[in-house]
């Protein structure tokens, strides 16, 4: 499959995990809403056709525009820039029932035929898995590496390696592992509780040699936020030092592989 042109977008990256439920596309947002208050222009692309979660998380209804010179993507008020399948359908319970192909093109839509100006980072949200939407992006979009995203279940920390995998064996280049999920903090006592048991992240890291990213808590402001389409307000020192860490991988990466990136 031959790659698409980058165009104007300074870097593209992917974040994804392989598994559903452990919290991908909030991690996305958050970290898109974080680059974005440093001042760097940010978009996201949900490529999770049949399981979009971006434009709720972020309080985006309607449809989009294309005036004959490529899609507009929609803009939160933050600055954002996002496209989504869930833009394409009457309301938010309404279902994309596509078959594999169908939704691969429209990933490569959303990539070549989106007008997303000149971007410094675009994420591009995963779904899980490792079919065809991954290939297609692993081997058509020029992607400058990807996050991974797990939870401290063994089973999550399983099928996050087939996903690193699977990178690894189509050249993608492994930007660093984030643990979601991984702790909560009592907030009577401040006891810090692993309540789905103890970290895998360590040993994920050092298997795959790879920088950990962050270990971000349970917290309940983030649920909140999301389900009022606010997540893009919800600050923490995690998500900053998960956005600081994200940037310095992206450096390392693109010295250590200067033709890829």
């Amino acid at each position: 499959m031959q790659r698409m042109d980058k165009g104007a977008l300074q870097h593209v990256v992917a974040v994804g995990s392989g598994k559903g439920g452990v919290g991908k596309s909030s991690v996305t947002a958050l970290l898109a809403a974080e680059l974005r208050r440093r001042g760097l222009r940010v978009g996201v692309l949900d490529a999770d056709v049949t399981g979009p979660s971006i434009p709720k998380l972020y309080g985006l209804t309607g449809g989009l525009v294309d005036r004959g010179e490529g899609i507009e993507p929609a803009q939160t008020e933050e600055g954002l820039t996002v496209v989504s399948s869930q833009f394409m359908v009457e309301d938010e319970k309404t279902p994309v029932i596509w078959r594999g192909p169908l939704v691969t093109r429209l990933i490569l839509q959303f990539f070549g035929g989106v007008n997303w100006g000149a971007l410094d980072y675009l994420l591009i949200d995963m779904p899980p898995g490792t079919s065809d939407v991954p290939l297609t992006v692993f081997q058509a979009i020029p992607l400058d590496g990807m996050v991974f995203v797990f939870s401290p279940q063994e089973l999550a920390a399983l099928i996050v390696r087939k996903a690193m995998n699977m990178a690894r064996e189509l050249h993608v280049p492994l930007l660093g592992v984030v643990e979601n999920l991984s702790y909560l903090v009592c907030p009577h006592c401040h006891e810090r509780i692993e309540p789905f048991g103890p970290s895998a992240v360590s040993a994920v890291a050092a298997e795959y040699g790879v920088p950990i990213l962050a270990r971000l808590p349970i917290a309940p402001e983030v649920s909140t936020l999301g389900d009022a389409g606010k997540l893009a307000e919800y600050r923490s020192p995690e998500v900053e030092a998960l956005a600081t860490a994200f940037l310095g991988a992206v450096e390392t990466t693109k010295k250590e592989s200067p033709t890829v990136l």
